[in-house]
């Protein structure tokens, strides 16, 4: 078996290049190294699958909608442990978007949820909506992307997290909605916005409406990410693959009952935004046990990890990684990778901010360089 270190990079950074230096302390011994493993809380983290309207927190929904007790909030915002499938768990969105229809509200909730990064250590995000949700109070699908984007650049001025924005088009959408989407993506190219996404329910609804929408993304060579390998098996990754030719598949997880397709994957260089706590409630998987993020990370496909939505799947980042450390004994590789790369002795490491950059330089993020990393307590 290769070393964790040729698994982590292959040749030249090949595997996971995304994440490994969002939880390795460069600039501490490796007593603390170790100790720190156990609480990824505080390392510096990059979510690159999160959805607006699925990250509500309670303060935001009660100052909008000041009726709503912590009851209510919890049937209505939060997920149960278990939800039927991934449509019912997208009932979840509707009274989240419901409070999401004005300038101002845009605003609060994008700036809520800088919060919950910050405090979860994040420093670069990508958060996804779909701005033809946001029209039932007379907004224009302009107006609902530009305040979300005034609401970003504020947020990162507060917090000093990177961030960027991805416009979704849906599954249900026709031909003209996802071209007003896609089209938007291009209006708003040079500001936070650089990416196109389709979500929503794809075993409901096939790829047909869609199609014009991502050849003109990729005519305009537009960032496109699209969900796939979800509520649907391989056979959903392959056609998005076929006919929406993304760099990155949000989930995707379902790609390991294919070998075929995860060859393809790793030779292709598609990345995985894999949600752990999220396939477990929409059920893709019966419990965190039985999640193929292991099996991916494994495999050598490129993977990073993010929460999917921080409130419906009442998670964290920190939390979506202390899972998977102890399910699947990830402290054990992480540990291996930094004896072999750093070596166990040595007590002179690059500081945080030039180690993450180091790495970063690797990275296909559609944001980067960052205007300013933030490095561990």
């Amino acid at each position: 078996m290769r070393n964790a270190c040729e698994h982590t990079f292959g040749s030249e950074y090949h595997h996971f290049h995304q994440t490994k230096a969002y939880y390795l302390a460069a600039d501490v011994d490796s007593d603390k190294q170790q100790a720190l493993i156990s609480d990824f809380s505080k390392y510096p983290k990059i979510e690159l699958h999160l959805h607006l309207d699925c990250s509500l927190g309670k303060a935001v929904v009660q100052l909008l909608k000041p009726e709503v007790d912590d009851e209510t909030y919890l049937r209505n915002f939060v997920g149960p442990v278990k939800c039927t499938d991934l449509a019912d768990f997208l009932e979840r969105t509707v009274h989240a978007v419901e409070l999401m229809q004005t300038v101002q509200a845009l605003r609060l909730v994008t700036l809520d949820l800088f919060e919950q990064l910050k405090a979860d250590h994040v420093i670069y995000a990508e958060i996804r909506f779909a701005p033809l949700l946001h029209l039932q109070q007379g907004l224009s699908p302009q107006q609902v992307v530009q305040a979300v984007n005034n609401a970003a650049t504020e947020g990162m001025a507060k917090t000093g997290i990177e961030a960027g924005l991805i416009l979704c088009t849906l599954r249900h959408f026709s031909e003209a909605q996802s071209m007003e989407t896609v089209q938007l993506v291009q209006q708003f190219q040079g500001t936070n916005v650089f990416g196109f996404d389709i979500a929503s329910d794809e075993a409901g609804y096939p790829v047909d409406a869609h199609l014009k929408a991502f050849a003109f993304a990729n005519k305009h060579g537009l960032n496109v990410t699209a969900h796939a390998g979800e509520a649907k098996g391989p056979e959903s990754i392959w056609e998005t693959l076929a006919h929406f030719h993304p760099s990155r598949i949000g989930h995707g997880v379902r790609c390991v009952e294919d070998p075929k397709l995860v060859q393809h994957l790793i030779a292709a260089q598609i990345h995985l935004e894999v949600c752990p706590t999220s396939n477990v409630q929409t059920n893709v998987v019966n419990q965190i046990e039985d999640h193929p993020a292991d099996l991916i990370f494994r495999s050598g496909i490129s993977m990073s990890i993010s929460t999917d939505g921080r409130t419906i799947a009442n998670t964290s980042l920190g939390r979506e990684y202390r899972l998977l450390q102890l399910h699947f004994n990830w402290e054990s590789l992480w540990e291996e990778w930094y004896q072999q790369k750093l070596g166990k002795n040595q007590k002179n490491y690059l500081s945080n901010d030039l180690w993450f950059l180091a790495y970063a330089s690797h990275t296909n993020l559609w944001k980067w360089p960052p205007k300013k990393v933030i490095p561990i307590d």
